[in-house]
């Protein structure tokens, strides 16, 4: 008995050794939180109109809050990527100038995250450059 019982033992140890060494192995490959862009704003400056102060042709600044002050952030105009930048701290900075007329979503992104969490939806009307700012009519 005394022979059969230490070999139960024996194979308890090993099968509590591979666990322990399996546990560890999946805590040290376990995903970190992703880099993530929080929040969308853009500034109009100078711009202005009755309806919108988002023009075509009028260039305005996007701003994304991020979580990681190292990782690209994409911006996004209605699904189609037109800018990637580094953070500056937690905020990435971009220029953004709509080419079109009607509603847009601007989107951000952080590497190597890929789903969106922060947009901001503007309605753009017709730009007209006055001076240092734009007049925007419509929208």
């Amino acid at each position: 008995m005394t022979d059969r019982t230490s070999g139960m033992r024996g194979r308890v140890g090993v099968v509590v050794g591979v666990f322990g060494v399996a546990t560890a192995a999946a805590v040290c490959v376990a995903p970190t939180a992703g880099a993530i862009a929080t929040q969308v704003s853009i500034h109009p400056g100078l711009n202005f109109g009755s309806s919108t102060n988002y023009g075509t042709g009028c260039t305005y600044q996007a701003r994304a809050a991020v979580t990681d002050v190292v990782q690209p952030v994409a911006f996004y105009d209605n699904g189609v990527r037109f800018a990637v930048v580094a953070p500056s701290g937690g905020t990435a900075l971009v220029n953004w100038v709509p080419a079109t007329e009607g509603p847009h979503t601007i989107s951000a992104v952080q590497s190597p995250d890929i789903s969106i969490v922060a947009s901001m939806d503007v309605r753009v009307g017709r730009g007209v450059h006055v001076a240092e700012g734009c007049n925007v009519f419509g929208g």
